[in-house]
């Protein structure tokens, strides 16, 4: 009985490691693990020009956050820091990228912020919303990698004074 039994676990053992090799499972993968999520480069490119005169402005913050882009659970959404954020240089041009997740169909607000105080003039803080479903794809995916897309948009801020 014993002997009979060491064939049938012997047998079982041989028949199922054939399975998994002709089911091909294997251990040696080069392929990038990506868990199932897709993601995307988003970016939004533009120059900031003053509204009164037409000319360019640099030292501009131009930033934003996508969470806080929805009301969720009936709660009012509240900004908690720039996601992504940059400067605009000096001919007043500002590239500003992010891997964030915008929502399909709601707009992602950009906040527009005077941070050098009076150095290059004072402007009001300013907000736009962009609407990713619109961008330009820039850049090709492959995989769960869905590429880059890119919206192109100047912003118009208006001056201000300094008791304002």
């Amino acid at each position: 009985m014993k002997k009979n039994y060491k064939l049938l676990v012997n047998s079982i053992n041989w028949a199922l490691a054939g399975v998994l090799t002709l089911l091909g499972f294997g251990s040696c993968s080069e392929d990038r693990v990506e868990y199932g999520t897709p993601s995307a480069r988003y970016t939004v490119r533009g120059t900031v020009v003053d509204k009164a005169t037409g000319k360019s402005v640099k030292g501009i913050r131009v930033g934003y956050t996508p969470g806080s882009a929805y009301v969720m659970y009936g709660t009012v959404p509240v900004v908690y820091g720039l996601t992504a954020a940059t400067v605009s240089d000096a001919n007043g041009d500002f590239n500003l990228s992010g891997d964030a997740f915008p929502v399909t169909g709601v707009p992602v607000p950009v906040y527009v912020d005077d941070i050098d105080g009076a150095a290059n003039g004072l402007f009001k803080s300013d907000r736009l919303y962009i609407d990713f479903d619109k961008a330009e794809q820039t850049e090709k995916g492959k995989g769960w990698y869905n590429g880059e897309f890119t919206v192109t948009t100047n912003v118009y801020l208006a001056g201000q004074t300094a008791d304002e």
